[in-house]
């Protein structure tokens, strides 16, 4: 979970760290420059006889979430400009093509003086953050000038800050927001307790999402020969790390009645010479695949990015890598297939995963022995399973309508 929380001085602190991280690292050099950027870029693009409603997410998944709402307010109102920041520069360079927005950029620095010229600049109708970005300086300056701001998509633990006893500063600025869109029940009653409750259950628009893009005829003809060449079930790992890749290439090298596609989080060049000098002349990379040469291999690596969320189409069973780190990434790109979904231990904060698990449509792996006794089982036969993922995304649809219906009616 990613909460941006701070005071003044935190904040400063915290960007003058990025600064110094830029000197030395790609992702805070990106970051940095962004972000330096953004004011004057806004100043030369934004029409100030327009409407603007801005949207702000911290990286691809919370776009993701924020998508389909935007698509919809363009769709529906055509009048009103659409202003989309990122934290993340992953999330930026990935999406900053999206044609759903009428201007994208980074967000200035949280700093008061950042703040103030923002809106200054851009004078929004209203704000609006995808799931875990609370920045003190922003929300404060929002609720100075009466802007309505929302956000959507959040879950809410009582283990956040919010609601331990060092924690009433920030939980005041959740009064902030016009409107909290939680995803379930229990969040609702958790702010509850705590005095907030400017708060709707409205979902997680994720769900939806993902059953959009799965609708839609995108197929890829290198994957699809890959699948097809014989009839041997095919495992896609999503978003993978090298403690995934580790156990999963392990299995891979002493079962040869599967095939393994490979789609890592990280596509840098020393990751990819990792995994070519792990798996041997053994996996052939998407980047040097042809209809041709793809039919002797039996391990294919996407070094490529946008690709996953298409390609779990082709699996009968998927893992998804983060488990051994911070956390799982997207389990419900997999879900909405119909397929079974495996990841690591790290899962019990999102609740999509708890949900699959619940309802026999994914399995939670500690170590190598319980990734084998479960890859076995769902590799010769998952269908059921597979199934009820696939029933239980379903189940879920429908988030859309009531956030967009709370922001916008």
């Amino acid at each position: 979970m990613r909460v941006i929380l701070g005071n003044c001085d935190d904040m400063l602190i915290y960007f003058l760290l990025v600064r110094i991280a830029a000197l030395f690292n790609e992702k805070a050099r990106k970051l940095s420059e962004g972000e330096s950027r953004a004011l004057d870029y806004l100043r030369k693009h934004i029409d100030k006889t327009q409407q603007y409603v801005w949207f702000h997410v911290a990286s691809v998944g919370e776009f993701e979430q924020a998508r389909p709402i935007m698509d919809r307010l363009r769709k529906e109102q055509p009048d009103k400009k659409i202003l989309l920041t990122f934290f993340s520069p992953s999330g930026y360079e990935l999406k900053r093509g999206y044609k759903g927005a009428d201007i994208i950029t980074y967000l200035p620095f949280a700093t008061k003086s950042n703040a103030k010229e923002f809106l200054d600049i851009v004078n929004p109708i209203q704000a609006i953050f995808a799931k875990y970005e609370f920045w003190p300086a922003y929300l404060k300056e929002l609720h100075k000038r009466n802007i309505p701001t929302f956000v959507f998509a959040s879950i809410f633990r009582r283990s956040q800050l919010f609601f331990k006893w060092y924690g009433k500063s920030y939980l005041n600025l959740l009064n902030y927001f016009t409107k909290i869109l939680v995803q379930d029940e229990n969040s609702k009653s958790l702010l509850a307790e705590f005095g907030v409750n400017n708060v709707v259950v409205a979902g997680d628009t994720r769900f939806d999402r993902v059953i959009e893009i799965a609708g839609q005829p995108k197929f890829n003809t290198i994957i699809e020969e890959f699948k097809n060449v014989d009839d041997k079930p095919m495992l896609i790992a999503g978003s993978t790390w090298w403690p995934d890749e580790e156990l999963l290439i392990r299995y891979f090298n002493k079962h040869p009645d599967f095939k393994l596609l490979i789609v890592p989080h990280e596509i840098d060049k020393d990751h990819i010479d990792l995994l070519r000098d792990v798996l041997g002349g053994k996996a052939l990379f998407y980047t040097e695949a042809t209809n041709e040469n793809i039919v002797n291999y039996r391990c294919l690596v996407l070094n490529t990015l946008g690709m996953l969320s298409t390609a779990y189409r082709y699996g009968n069973v998927a893992y998804v890598g983060g488990g051994f780190g911070a956390g799982i990434h997207n389990t419900l790109e997999a879900a909405v297939y119909g397929i079974p979904v495996v990841f690591g231990p790290k899962y019990k904060k999102f609740r999509e995963a708890r949900g699959l698990i619940e309802c026999g449509g994914a399995f939670s792996i500690k170590n190598k022995q319980e990734l084998n006794n479960i890859l076995d089982q769902l590799l010769a036969d998952g269908e059921a399973e597979g199934e009820k993922a696939g029933q239980y995304v379903e189940q879920q649809r429908g988030a859309v309508e009531v956030v967009y219906k709370e922001l916008f009616s």
